[in-house]
């Protein structure tokens, strides 16, 4: 394959024009389908695990690519070629897009330019991550527009290629509600209304991966009756067709981290028994198990807890990002050009007892999209060793969350039919 077009194809379908971006999205897409890599679901396998007919002593990565996209997916596939990883997917949340200035058609090119770049064949497993509503002036309810938002977001993701999305209306559960099932009670309608949304839309031979969540992440731990509340109302609104692969619920982690005033990380207590015990009573509604969120920059020492916990996915974000941008070859004129403009564009988002390390440690990940262009350009030099730092992380994780040759079980349970774009 010409390295030399794949990266020109990628660096279009980013910069070039409307129609240009288009072109290189459809060329990319045709020519990831004849080298048979192809965006899949991964339902399949989730649904398996939850009838019993897959090992429980796995859980799925599912990384987000936020900034230098290109390179740091080339590293993650290089690395998942290398030990036959199958089990893997790549995701980008509602507010990530924004900030990170990546809409699905992008993302979705430049994952499968990566993927080509290094080899990669076979399912690749593109989710939406997040795929949250806004709350609104009321407890309970969102912003009088944030359904149709998340509706378009939802059709013009599954036309790109995502064929796994989160649902996430945990934002609206109100803890001021005296009941459990009343707490629940929007979260599980809407998740049911956005997942019949989906079945309708989805193309045909396609049946998207879904999950929702019961517990905002950063908030208290979830419990069995929550979850059970969710789910029974969830059945009770979603009538037609194939329901919720997965959970996610909330253990004690936060995104990104506990930031101390010094930009340092709290160590951050995880309830693995609330992880396991969930996994257990979300099989009992046919799903493949619990899902973990904020986990990436957790103690070494925790991540094969996760498999030994029953997780059947663990999401993985701002430790990726932090092993680019505190990388020696990083340059520290650019890291100071991005902490400069947050402190002049963002620095309404600063909390008042917030440190400057911690407002430019939790704020840096908004910089990506307004520096997407000056990462890009970085020379190779400088790259390469990032990259390197990267696959060694990525094997880490694969080895840990024990994933490593789970291709052959990836095409036991996922087909994907071919499909071909045209502009």
């Amino acid at each position: 394959m010409d390295y030399k077009q794949l990266d020109q194809l990628a660096w279009q379908a980013v910069f070039g024009s409307d129609s240009e971006k288009n072109k290189a999205y459809v060329t990319l897409w045709n020519l990831a389908q004849k080298h048979g890599l192809r965006p899949a679901s991964i339902n399949n396998l989730y649904l398996a695990r939850g009838r019993g007919e897959l090992p429980l002593d796995f859980t799925v990565p599912a990384i987000n690519l936020r900034g230098m996209v290109y390179d740091m997916g080339r590293a993650l596939f290089q690395t998942a070629v290398k030990q036959k990883v199958g089990a893997l997917i790549v995701e980008l949340a509602r507010s990530e897009m924004g900030y990170t200035a990546q809409p699905p058609q992008e993302y979705v090119a430049v994952i499968l330019a990566a993927a080509l770049r290094e080899n990669f064949t076979g399912s690749v497993f593109i989710q939406g991550d997040h795929f949250q509503l806004k709350l609104g002036d009321r407890a309970g309810q969102p912003k009088a527009d944030e359904l149709d938002k998340v509706k378009t977001l939802i059709k013009d993701s599954i036309n790109a290629g995502f064929y796994n999305i989160d649902i996430d209306t945990s934002t609206l559960v109100d803890y001021s509600r005296k009941s459990i099932e009343e707490q629940q009670r929007t979260n599980y309608e809407l998740s049911a209304q956005l997942a019949q949304y989906v079945r309708q839309i989805q193309p045909a031979g396609v049946t998207v991966s879904l999950g929702g969540e019961i517990g905002h992440i950063g908030g208290k731990n979830s419990t069995e009756a929550e979850l059970r509340a969710y789910m029974e109302g969830f059945k009770r609104e979603f009538v037609d067709g194939a329901g919720l692969s997965k959970i996610s619920i909330q253990t004690g982690t936060h995104h990104g981290g506990v930031v101390l005033p010094d930009g340092s990380l709290a160590k951050v207590a995880v309830d693995f028994s609330v992880l396991k015990q969930l996994a257990q009573v979300s099989r009992e509604y046919a799903m493949g198990g619990t899902v973990q969120h904020g986990a990436s920059t957790l103690p070494d020492e925790y991540f094969n807890q996760f498999p030994k916990s029953e997780a059947i996915e663990v999401h993985l974000a701002t430790g990726f990002q932090n092993i680019i941008m505190d990388h020696p070859q990083f340059p520290k004129q650019l890291l100071t050009k991005m902490y400069c403009w947050l402190d002049r564009e963002k620095i309404e988002e600063c909390k008042p007892d917030q440190t400057e390390e911690q407002f430019h440690y939790k704020l840096r990940k908004k910089a990506w999209g307004e520096f997407k262009k000056d990462c890009w350009l970085l020379s190779e030099r400088v790259k390469q060793p990032i990259r390197i730092a990267l696959a060694k992380r990525f094997q880490f994780m694969f080895e840990q969350l024990n994933v490593v040759k789970s291709q052959t079980l990836i095409n036991r349970f996922v087909k994907p039919a071919p499909v071909k774009k045209t502009a």
